[in-house]
């Protein structure tokens, strides 16, 4: 039901955190995995391929028309094709929560630029090499934060609210190419990142520990499960829809 093997992944954001998790887990599942990121890809990628895996990184600014399609364009001269795209690549551990009074329009748009357009773009860049395979998995990371309407974090928050939309809209647009468009949606995660923001761990930590059924701290790890299920083909008859992995906190 997760077996990924001959199967090419793309994995945004893939050289650390929750990123790193995902394409660990792709590679495990055997799929051939490409780290698109503006940091650290080539480093990662090495390392996964150190197990056995087939791994690229490439340099690869999501916010970039010209950067998304040399990512694909890399893809398929490397491994011939793209079958699985994840969107994980965003901003929110750089984020400061502040009333959205105080957040300038400059950190706004880049928030944006990243978050939902870097997730059109990368998805435009795959997409036909998809369609020239017959069809593929689209898997966009959202957060649990729009469905719970999170203060102090508008621009985050509205982000990842247009990711939902772009899933249910792309999983209409794309389904007749056998081009499934699913989400998931992680609660407060534990990554690189949120583990070096002080104020994030403060203000948010222990409130999202308290509001969960599952009484531990959330990992990348916990989103991997999710991810390789809907790359593959247990998955076959879902698209459009959302998953939230925060254990228990918010039920969708």
């Amino acid at each position: 039901m997760t077996d990924l093997t001959e199967m090419v992944a793309v994995i945004t954001g893939g050289a650390m955190g929750i990123g790193r998790a995902l394409a660990e887990g792709l590679a495990a599942a055997g799929a051939s995995v490409v780290i698109a990121d503006l940091e650290r890809s080539e480093e990662t990628a090495g390392e996964i391929a150190a197990t056995g895996a087939r791994a690229i990184g490439v340099r690869t600014d999501v916010s970039d028309e010209e950067s998304t399609l040399a990512m694909a364009q890399t893809a398929r001269s490397t491994f011939g094709g793209v079958d699985i795209l994840v969107n994980n690549a965003g901003i929110y551990s750089s984020l400061v929560p502040a009333p959205f009074e105080a957040q300038s329009v400059a950190e706004w748009r880049r928030v944006m630029d990243v978050n939902v357009i870097g997730t059109m773009l990368a998805t435009r860049a795959v997409v036909p090499l998809m369609r020239a395979r017959g069809g593929g998995r689209v898997v966009n990371l959202s957060s649990g934060t729009p469905f719970k309407g999170v203060p102090f974090l508008l621009h985050y928050v509205a982000s990842k609210g247009a990711v939902n939309a772009i899933t249910k809209a792309l999983a209409k647009e794309l389904g007749d190419a056998g081009i499934l468009v699913n989400g998931v949606a992680p609660g407060f995660t534990l990554s690189d990142g949120v583990r070096a923001n002080p104020t994030q761990l403060e203000k948010l930590q222990q409130i999202s520990l308290e509001a969960r059924v599952i009484k531990r701290d959330q990992v990348p790890e916990d989103l991997v499960g999710a991810v390789v299920f809907l790359s593959g083909p247990g998955a076959g008859f879902i698209t459009g829809q959302t998953i939230v992995v925060d254990g228990g906190a918010y039920f969708h």
